[in-house]
């Protein structure tokens, strides 16, 4: 290798006039070049938790990511369901026992915008970034009414025969179940040019619902506010977390209106929000017309009902589940959009020399977001 000669030749002088530093300089040098060009067959290229799959490609994120293809994963590639005995789980019996299983697959390809030339290329898998980058524009967010990731894929899995690309559990773990190019069924009309997640949280109700709340958050003596889970989920609320112990970020109720009508929720936890603004902020940095910003009004200030269609069709950028239908109120009126915003935005400036896979979110949430709006 002329290269390899070349530096060598290089290295041989430099150590004849050369201090200490210098030898260790090049030593350390030397290990990473030839490492580098002479990769044994076999080894295995280790990953750092934090990789999203984008068209095949593993993209960081700076918050831990587990995939379909990695331990305690969710695979929605998989036609049985997850949680049924292992001799019940094949399509064929799931279909009969389950009413929603239409199809094997719970997801479909992208064609909307597709060329037919183009949908011959992708149809079989053979998608790349350029392309998926014309195609996906919008980041839809959901509350799962599950409480848990774990809860969540089993409903849309197991039982409705739905997709979402991301599920975020109350410890801050994200969970991919395919790959961003995959068109996930979670949002009706925007599956096509979106990608989506799931966060665990049991819900916003209205006043005239009963709510779940005193079987999921249980007010501690010094006001502090933990998540509990009811007897039914004892044993199966098992987070990537060892001994996770969640709280909501505001230890009350959030009451706002979504939809026209009140409703009341409980806030996320601190680990959710700071997992969510790194992802935010990755996917508006993969995608160029995915606009980090979430759907406003003439005053600047939050959409908090569905878009008139025209609008939904021309936005691009960051929204909820209630900007898509009107039957629809996630993620409710607790999240807190201008924290989740502008903290995303931090990450992406450009000047800023601390990028998603590095920066700690603070924790904090300012009295100034605290209407979540």
């Amino acid at each position: 290798m002329d290269v390899m000669n070349s530096f060598s030749r290089i290295s041989a002088a430099l150590l004849l006039k050369g201090s200490g530093k210098t030898l260790f300089l090049l030593s350390s040098i030397v290990l990473l070049v030839y490492s580098g060009c002479a990769t044994r067959p076999g080894t295995i290229a280790h990953r750092a938790g934090d990789e999203i799959i984008v068209a095949g490609q593993m993209i960081h994120t700076g918050t831990r990511v587990v995939t379909w293809m990695d331990p305690g994963g969710f695979d929605a590639y998989r036609t049985e369901r997850r949680f049924a005995k292992f001799e019940e789980s094949d399509f064929a019996t799931s279909k009969e026992k389950i009413k929603d299983l239409a199809s094997p697959s719970r997801f479909n390809l992208r064609k909307a915008g597709l060329s037919p030339e183009e949908i011959e290329r992708v149809r079989g898998g053979g998608w790349d970034l350029p392309l998926l980058q014309r195609v996906v524009d919008q980041f839809v967010l959901h509350f799962d009414v599950c409480g848990t990731s774990r809860q969540c894929f089993n409903i849309l899995h197991d039982h409705r025969g739905l997709s979402v690309h991301f599920m975020l559990d109350a410890d801050g773990t994200i969970y991919q179940t395919l790959d961003l190019k995959e068109r996930a069924y979670h949002a009706t009309s925007s599956n096509t040019r979106s990608v989506g997640i799931e966060i665990a949280n049991i819900g916003a109700y209205s006043s005239k619902e009963a709510d779940p709340f005193d079987k999921w958050y249980k007010t501690e003596p010094n006001g502090q506010v933990t998540l509990t889970f009811p007897g039914q989920f004892v044993g199966s609320n098992r987070f990537y977390t060892p001994n996770f112990i969640g709280h909501p970020a505001r230890p009350e109720p959030v009451v706002s209106t979504v939809q026209g009508h009140e409703m009341r929720q409980y806030d996320y936890t601190p680990q959710q929000y700071e997992a969510l603004v790194k992802l935010t902020a990755t996917l508006c940095e993969v995608f160029p017309k995915m606009k980090c910003d979430y759907p406003r009004d003439a005053e600047g200030k939050l959409v908090t009902r569905k878009l008139a269609e025209d609008d939904l069709n021309k936005y691009q950028g960051i929204l909820g589940h209630y900007h898509i239908q009107t039957n629809k109120t996630d993620p409710g009126p607790a999240l807190q959009w201008d924290y989740l915003i502008q903290n995303a935005r931090r990450i992406l400036e450009p000047a800023s020399s601390v990028r998603a896979a590095t920066l700690q979110v603070e924790n904090r949430f300012p009295k100034k977001l605290a209407d979540g709006k």
